[in-house]
């Protein structure tokens, strides 16, 4: 797993496939050998969900990597084994984004496939609006908008409460997972127990700056995002509803829908989705860019700069 530094807080990666090795020298210092061309020209940022880690997403990143992409996993600030703040200021959807756009401008990436899950399918729109000229496509597995708002705070209330004035308690419950060996459970089991695992102070946190910030760029904004999308959602769940993953499809103008069956298909069962999202890569990647991308960006990054 390797770092950098944004804002003088650690952010962690890390590289699957065709990306540049990470060496050592006599003295212990770590530098970047040569990319492989062929990758290394398709690189693809896979992010998480809430309070979880780049390791949820590390098994699809082994699979698009033995696809010919280059898979990279990030732990956005707060999560995993990036540094963890107690501010809650330090964390929103735009934050989010300027992480990642952060990470390609250290590891030299021009433009990128950009995969979010949930809180991450939230912040690649984020990185759509921020910075359209860096994305090469979007593959949006179950975001959360309109319809799914009444679900969030009815799920995370009792979550936000318990991790801010119950944080003695939770820090018990936190020490019995961290008794729990990590051998014994299967990989996805250990990705939901370290939602436990972790202090509960910066969890916290996170959750905090979540609920008083935008959860996604306006509707009227989403309308403008030319980059082909891959939108992923599925029934039966009041969080991420399939009418929020239908609802983007239709405003997003070159994007199509795809129906999973279930919460876990992708992670339990992946062969199918895995297949659909490689294939769409490879659509994206074989696709001339459209002009104008790089100017709109400028322009909104020029209005983000000015002072309110």
């Amino acid at each position: 797993m390797a770092s950098f530094r944004y804002e003088g807080q650690r952010i962690n990666y890390t590289e699957f496939g065709g990306g540049p090795a990470l060496v050592s020298d006599a003295r212990g210092k770590r530098g970047r050998t040569a990319r492989s061309s062929s990758a290394g020209e398709r690189p693809v940022i896979l992010i998480h969900g809430l309070l979880l880690s780049q390791t949820m997403d590390h098994r699809l990143a082994e699979d698009l990597a033995a696809r010919g992409n280059r898979a990279i996993t990030i732990d956005l600030l707060g999560h995993g084994a990036s540094h963890r703040p107690r501010d809650m200021w330090r964390y929103s959807m735009s934050a989010f984004a300027r992480q990642v756009v952060a990470l390609m401008d250290h590891l030299e990436i021009e433009q990128a496939a950009v995969m979010g899950t949930s809180l991450g399918a939230n912040t690649a729109l984020e990185v759509a609006s921020l910075a359209p000229e860096r994305l090469r496509a979007m593959v949006l597995e179950m975001p959360v908008l309109d319809n799914g708002l009444l679900a969030c705070a009815v799920t995370f209330t009792p979550m936000l409460v318990a991790l801010t004035f119950g944080e003695p308690i939770m820090k018990v419950v936190q020490l019995g997972a961290k008794a729990v060996p990590r051998r014994l459970l299967p990989h996805y089991g250990n990705v939901l127990l370290d939602l436990i695992r972790q202090d509960p102070g910066p969890s916290a946190a996170v959750l905090q700056g979540l609920f008083f910030g935008r959860v996604a760029p306006h509707r009227s904004e989403r309308r403008t995002f030319t980059t082909p999308a891959l939108v992923i959602g599925h029934q039966r769940d009041p969080v991420h509803p399939f009418s929020d993953a239908g609802m983007l499809a239709k405003e997003l103008p070159n994007s199509r829908l795809l129906e999973a069956s279930s919460l876990f298909e992708l992670r339990l069962t992946p062969e199918r989705l895995s297949g659909e999202i490689a294939g769409f890569l490879d659509e994206a990647w074989a696709q001339t860019p459209k002009r104008g991308a790089q100017a709109n960006g400028a322009r909104r990054r020029a209005r983000a700069a000015k002072p309110a």
